[in-house]
């Protein structure tokens, strides 16, 4: 019973280690430096991989890379084509840089979890790595998902005021999605126009951010499960495993979450582009 609770508590104080974040105080508010400074990194490291590629960009036969990059150009700006019938010369950009910085933030997941770890532990010490906190997945810290969709949301109002004038997108809100004639009417269905609308635009950004923030908090929760139960040499093969087949099917949830984030952009500053 003893060695149970001493076994439980031991993979629960190394699945909270694993889950705390490297805060600091930036103006009086706490900063998780791990997030921005991965997210920061992998964006620079993407834009860095995209720019060599088209730097080096032949109209004869491509190399893989490039043809590769291509591949994945292409592919966004067919779903931007299919989804949004304005102007795409920004939205398309838009599409490319939230799928690529999406996945790669999503794709630190992959790496081995006690990597930082055992860099410091080998550099300063045991101690020193169990007082060193750094996740390395910025999309599993609700903070950087809510940030992106925050972002989303904006442009959202942005292109909402464009496409209808200031004056046409606060007259939607009061008159649109239940229409009336005459002034009673209007006035009596005015509060929950505006209520309806404010929950729909509103639930954007919450559904953008929890959706992306649940699916890899759940994939890190579940890497650093395995990772605690298989920790001891003698589980070392089952828990290579297991970690194994989490990961290849994991590699289909970091595709499909960063593609998901995308399409619901694209989607959602369409249909604020579109008139009523």
């Amino acid at each position: 019973m003893s060695a149970e609770s001493s076994s439980s508590g031991g993979l629960t104080e190394y699945i909270v280690h694993h889950l705390t974040h490297n805060v600091v105080q930036v103006g009086g508010h706490s900063l998780h430096l791990d997030s921005w400074v991965v997210a920061l990194v992998v964006g620079l490291l993407g834009c860095f991989l995209l720019w060599t590629q088209a730097r080096k960009a032949t109209a004869g036969v491509p190399s893989k890379p490039q043809a590769f990059v291509e591949m994945v150009v292409e592919f966004v700006d067919s779903q931007v084509k299919d989804t949004f019938h304005g102007d795409r010369r920004f939205i398309a950009p838009l599409a490319l840089t939230i799928f690529v910085w999406v996945f790669f933030m999503n794709a630190m997941d992959l790496l081995p979890l006690d990597l930082v770890s055992a860099g410091v532990q080998n550099i300063a010490g045991a101690e020193t790595a169990h007082h060193t906190y750094m996740r390395m997945v910025p999309t599993a810290d609700v903070n950087t998902t809510f940030a992106m969709s925050i972002t989303v949301f904006l442009l959202i109002i942005f292109y909402s005021i464009k496409a209808k004038g200031g004056w046409g997108f606060t007259k939607e809100l009061f008159t649109a999605p239940f229409h009336a004639h005459g002034t009673v009417a209007k006035i009596i269905l005015a509060l929950p126009n505006l209520f309806l609308n404010l929950v729909e635009y509103l639930s954007k950004p919450v559904s953008l951010g929890m959706r992306l923030f649940g699916n890899m908090y759940a994939g890190e929760l579940v890497f650093m499960l395995i990772a605690g139960l298989f920790a001891s040499w003698v589980t070392f093969v089952p828990g290579v495993i297991f970690n194994s087949v989490w990961a290849i099917f994991h590699i289909l949830i970091i595709l499909l979450q960063a593609f998901i984030f995308m399409v619901l952009t694209v989607v959602y500053l369409a249909m604020a582009h579109e008139h009523h």
